[in-house]
C-alpha cells in the first residue's frame, strides 16, 4: 500500500479504501463506458484490478484501476473524478502515479481509451495506438455503439 499527498487530496492503492458504493453509482450511472454495468461487475472488476483512489479527507474524489499482468502490460481504465473537483489535475496526477509506479515495477506498456480527452492523457505521455491494425478484439457490450459513438 502506497498514499501520495498533493495538498488536501491523497492518493492511494489501497483496495480497502475504495467506496465501491460510490464508484459503482458513478461507473453505472455516469461513465459513458460503463452505464449500465451491475454493481456486482463493478465489484468484480474492481476485485480484478489494482484500484487508485484519491481522497479529500474522507471522502473519494476519484477513482481509476488497471488491469495488469504485473511484469509486462498495464490497461488504465475507469478513469474519474468527481464533478465538483476536476480542473484541479487530479485526473493526470492519478495516471501519472500510476505509469511512475508500474514503471518501477518494470512495466514498459500502457494503454487506455477515451472518447474525448485524449489532449488531457497526452499530458501523461500517451500517444495515439501505433500499430492498431495488429489489434483484433471480441467486443459483445450491449452499448458498444454508443461508446464508439457509431449509434
Amino acid at each position: 500500500m502506497t498514499d501520495f499527498v498533493r495538498g488536501d487530496y491523497v492518493l492511494t492503492d489501497d483496495r480497502e479504501r475504495v467506496n465501491l458504493a460510490w464508484v459503482s453509482r458513478w461507473l453505472t450511472e455516469e461513465a459513458y463506458w460503463a452505464v449500465g454495468r451491475s454493481g456486482d461487475v463493478v465489484a468484480r472488476s474492481i476485485e480484478g484490478s489494482l484500484p487508485f483512489s484519491v481522497f479529500a479527507g474522507d471522502e473519494q474524489v476519484a477513482f481509476s484501476r488497471v488491469v495488469t499482468d504485473g511484469a509486462t502490460f498495464a490497461w488504465i481504465c475507469d478513469v474519474f473524478v468527481a464533478e465538483e473537483h476536476r480542473g484541479r489535475g487530479l485526473g493526470t496526477w492519478m495516471v501519472d502515479t500510476i505509469v511512475a509506479t508500474l514503471s518501477e515495477r518494470g512495466l514498459q506498456r500502457f494503454l487506455l481509451a477515451t472518447k474525448d480527452a485524449q489532449e488531457v492523457y497526452r499530458k501523461s505521455g500517451f500517444a495515439e495506438l501505433q500499430g492498431a491494425h495488429r489489434f483484433m478484439e471480441i467486443d459483445r457490450r450491449p452499448n458498444r455503439a454508443f461508446i464508439l459513438g457509431t449509434a
